[in-house]
């Protein structure tokens, strides 16, 4: 497993392929999340659309948790997951949970797959 510490310390990237779309500078660590500044990249404004998306159904579910709501965000989450990656200060992760909302992120990430 990866140190904590040494993964607070560092930047953060959003990739799509070889692009950065954003940075992520930790500033807050409450395990198992992290959240940070984030800084677009000019590349970002593409994906933003998918992040607004996301996080309008994620805030959504708090009033709606109905199986249609679920599967309408982990619909919007899934065109993220498979389009771009989050890597670590240590390298890439092969799982991760992430929300963007203007400068703001936070996330959760795992070495291994997430469960179903």
């Amino acid at each position: 497993m990866r140190e904590l510490a040494d993964l607070i310390s560092g930047t953060w990237r959003l990739v799509r392929g070889d692009e950065v779309l954003g940075e992520i500078v930790i500033t807050d660590a409450d395990f198992p999340w992290l959240s940070g500044s984030f800084a677009a990249r000019p590349g970002f404004a593409a994906v933003a659309p998918l992040f607004v998306e996301e996080l309008a159904l994620s805030a959504a579910l708090e009033d709606d948790d109905s199986p249609a709501a679920i599967r309408a965000w982990e619909s919007a989450y899934d065109r993220i997951v498979a389009t771009m990656s989050l890597v670590s200060p240590a390298g890439p992760v092969a799982e991760f949970l992430l929300h963007i909302d203007g400068a703001e992120a936070w996330f959760r990430w795992s070495d291994e797959p997430f469960d179903d």
